[in-house]
């Protein structure tokens, strides 16, 4: 595993030079806060007039690095009306759009809100994981040829086209039948996939008479695309197995094993719902006669027409999510046995899981005030679902490798049963294009064997290991919380992004 201290040594140079140190964001002043640490990974803000009671699941080093606006953002959030319960923050916690990203909340089915900025802009962002049955001796001498074949065929950046061209109709069925139509109309992907992606890649509910004409037309266009800021497709190794008896249910039988792992979501579609939902939630906010502390996390009774409308598009956006990374996973299927012969059965090539994390969902869960099990609608804002006996990724940067893990009973009474879904950001993409020279971020990653093919190297440069927390720091955390178990750890080796 990537030591977090050779990263920081690596860069102190340029950090010198360019003056200021991202590496130590820490310590603001909280001290009005009643902030409890509970133990060594997990502190508590305490319930007041007015607000819910704040879990922050962090280790010590976390914590302290924490932004003062994560505090106040978690401080806006718990003061929503509705809420059924504690919030949540991941130990990859950082500033947001009204919410830190990786917050989790759950609202009351007859009294609650929906916050659409609390779950995201890019609704069903999410990671995949296809296992193979390659090794990393077998796949070595290919690992260029096929990055290069990945990066020339499946689009890439801001603005990009997909290759996969529907009308209207296919689209409408997409969205609201998700990856099933996909399968068994489109005759893209494999059947057996559809049972490891999480609700079997069909939000139910959705609806695509609730999306604007200006949502269709750029899913029209940016359908099977990767996106651009932290979104990659990357071929890994088994560097480490943690659980020899969990890998093996997972496919994984051996350390150099290799894995392919995507990280995308609902592209200008999802955001453009959020966009335009935002808008008319905003428009109708005096009838509700909500007292909010942040206009972001504008929200509307969860039995308003317009919350139901919202959740409606939502779903379709969160389908498009699962349908867009089902293909993309068809290309690299076919990639793989293109560069290497046969068929993509030959090298198993099979899906462990589809998780996404800024959703929002109907969910039953304990509920700490009554006692008793509620339906309540639970959003997650860049967490990930964590329920028993289900497999979770929580992806790390392009130089330090991400991780699989299980999700753990205890979780469904401490976070709703969610945990972490990466590293998460301690540098803003404008301060590290900044600080980090991107040729030699390029140079270094080769050194250590890992190829990446990227639009600009100022995309390069936003997505450094030492603008993102130390991911072993994330894993301790959500392991000694019982948030999840890890399984293995994945190395990267070649890596596409925007």
């Amino acid at each position: 595993m990537v030591e977090r201290a050779a990263l920081e040594k690596r860069y102190s140079d340029d950090i010198g030079i360019r003056g200021s140190n991202p590496l130590t964001s820490a310590n603001m002043s909280i001290k009005n806060l009643p902030i409890i640490k509970i133990f060594s990974h997990e502190y508590q803000i305490k319930e007041e007039q007015g607000r819910r009671l704040i879990k922050i699941f962090a280790s010590e080093k976390i914590f302290d690095s924490l932004e003062k606006e994560v505090f106040n953002q978690a401080v806006n959030v718990a003061s929503l009306p509705g809420l059924a319960g504690p919030i949540c923050l991941m130990p990859d916690s950082h500033v947001g759009y009204g919410a830190p990203i990786g917050t989790v909340f759950a609202m009351k089915e007859d009294r609650g809100y929906i916050s659409p900025g609390a779950i995201g802009y890019d609704i069903n962002c999410g990671m995949r994981l296809i296992i193979t049955n390659l090794t990393y001796k077998e796949i070595k001498p290919f690992i260029k040829k096929i990055v290069d074949r990945l990066f020339e065929e499946i689009p890439t950046g801001l603005a990009k086209k997909g290759f996969l061209k529907v009308n209207k109709k296919e689209l409408k069925n997409l969205v609201e039948k998700g990856v099933h139509y996909l399968v068994n109309n489109i005759n893209i992907g494999w059947e057996e996939d559809i049972k490891n992606i999480e609700e079997e890649g069909q939000i139910k509910g959705a609806d695509f008479q609730s999306v604007s004409q200006q949502a269709i037309e750029r899913g029209l266009s940016q359908l099977v695309t990767l996106g651009s800021g932290n979104h990659y497709l990357e071929i890994q190794r088994v560097e480490k197995i943690f659980d020899k008896k969990l890998a093996e249910k997972y496919k994984i039988c051996q350390e150099g094993q290799i894995g392919i792992m995507i990280h995308c979501g609902s592209r200008g579609f999802g955001h453009q719902v959020c966009s335009d939902y935002l808008k008319i939630f905003k428009k109708h906010a005096s009838k509700f006669k909500i007292n909010l502390k942040d206009w972001q996390l504008i929200c509307a009774p969860i039995n308003s027409s317009i919350a139901k409308n919202y959740i409606k598009a939502m779903s379709s956006a969160a389908n498009f999510a699962f349908v867009n990374r089902e293909v993309i996973s068809h290309k690299v299927r076919e990639i793989f046995a293109r560069v290497l012969g046969g068929s993509p059965e030959k090298y198993l090539m099979k899906l462990i899981c589809d998780v996404a994390h800024n959703i929002g969902k109907w969910e039953i869960h304990q509920i700490p005030e009554t006692n008793r099990k509620e339906k309540v609608f639970v959003h997650r804002k860049g967490a990930t679902r964590s329920f028993p006996n289900q497999p979770i990724i929580i992806g790390g940067s392009m130089e330090t490798g991400s991780y699989l893990l299980e999700g753990h009973k205890e979780s469904l009474e401490k976070s709703y049963g969610s945990t972490a879904h990466g590293s998460g950001r301690t540098m803003s993409r404008e301060k590290a294009k900044k600080v980090i020279k991107a040729e030699k971020l390029w140079n270094e990653m080769l050194k250590k064997e890992i190829y990446v093919r990227s639009l600009s190297f100022s995309g390069l440069a936003e997505e450094a290991g030492v603008a993102y927390k130390d991911i072993n720091e994330v894993i301790e955390t959500v392991e000694k919380n019982n948030l999840s178990t890890p399984v293995a750890y994945f190395r990267p080796l070649g890596n596409i992004k925007g």
